[in-house]
């Protein structure tokens, strides 16, 4: 094995343990989120949930394009670097001792929510990003996964597995949308150095090509070249799939796995193992020479895990799927 391959399956490891940095994160907060009424929807069960989710992503793609369109990307790194401060916050206020409180305001974990913000707006360089993508993407998977119960986030991943392959087989707007945000150096990415060297804010360090699907942009890339000097891969692929990992650790009670810290059960236990499974396969598949849509193998390796593992508990599968 050549030193350029060795470099590569490091990085391919280094993502698995990024996204199993993202999972166990979202199944330490369920309970938090949970009791500080961070749960998003009145009724997590109305698969119409996922409905007006998706219709989100729709018009949310839609703005962006349109942004990058008429030059407008000051706007959009302005509104992402929001959104991560404020999902820092959310993660920070659980694990941050409110030694400091201004109100009812944990200061300490505000300040350090607006320090990860400047960090991203000062300096995004790749530790910055991913350090900022794992907290918040565990955040946000964790969000969405007490607010969809086991009916509406089947559903999303589906739906989103299919809309991914159509934007990035058919009509292709993704890529475009890929090409934009990759520009901004936002945490919208996981990227994983293969040289010590490497340095995501050189100006060419962004790939030629990227192919993206999902939510925003959630794919791997081209590696056509072997010896190229990172990986990059979009936090959606790892948040998308890490919804239905978390969903199924908060509303079944069935086959619960005691472990410190986190929620877990046989069905979370098999959608996580899934999700891995369907990343090494999209990373073996890339590297052979193809970029691919990743939602369809991601959600697919979690649905197809998380499915075993409720029936592994003794579920019917009319209760796993949430019916």
């Amino acid at each position: 094995m050549n030193d350029d391959r060795k470099r590569v399956l490091v990085a391919v490891g280094v993502t698995v343990l990024l996204f199993l940095g993202i999972q166990l994160g979202a199944l330490a907060l369920l309970e938090p989120f949970y009791e500080s009424e961070r749960q998003a929807v009145d009724d997590p069960a109305n698969p119409t949930n996922s409905i007006v989710y998706f219709g989100i992503i729709l018009v949310a793609t839609g703005f962006m394009l349109a942004a990058f369109k008429y030059d407008l990307q000051g706007l959009i790194r302005a509104m992402i670097v929001a959104v991560s401060v404020m999902l820092a916050w959310y993660v920070l206020s659980e694990f941050v001792p409110p030694v400091v409180t201004v109100g009812s305001t944990n200061a300490l974990a505000a300040a350090a929510a607006v320090g990860v913000g400047a960090a991203l707006y000062l300096h995004p360089e790749w530790y910055v990003i991913d350090g900022a993508g794992v907290l918040i993407g565990a955040g946000a998977a964790a969000l969405f996964g007490i607010s969809f119960g086991l009916l509406p986030a089947l559903l999303l991943l589906t739906v989103l597995a299919v809309y991914d392959a159509i934007s990035v087989y058919g009509t292709e707007h993704m890529l475009d949308l890929a090409e934009g945000v990759m520009d901004l150096k936002i945490p919208v990415v996981l990227v994983v150095p293969t040289t010590l060297s490497y340095s995501y804010l050189e100006p060419d360090s962004n790939p030629e090509t990227l192919e993206d699907g999902g939510s925003e942009a959630n794919d791997a890339d081209d590696e056509r070249n072997i010896d190229r000097d990172a990986l990059f891969i979009g936090l959606g692929d790892a948040v998308i799939p890490t919804i239905l990992v978390a969903s199924a650790a908060f509303f079944l009670e069935a086959g619960t796995i005691s472990v410190p810290f986190i929620a877990l059960n046989w069905a979370a236990l098999g959608a996580l193992v899934g999700t891995l499974a369907g990343l090494l396969v999209l990373m073996y598949m890339v590297l052979k020479g193809r970029a691919h849509a990743g939602l369809p193998l991601l959600n697919g390796g979690a649905i197809g895990g998380y499915l075993i593992g409720a029936l592994a508990s003794g579920l019917s599968i009319a209760t796993a799927l949430g019916l």
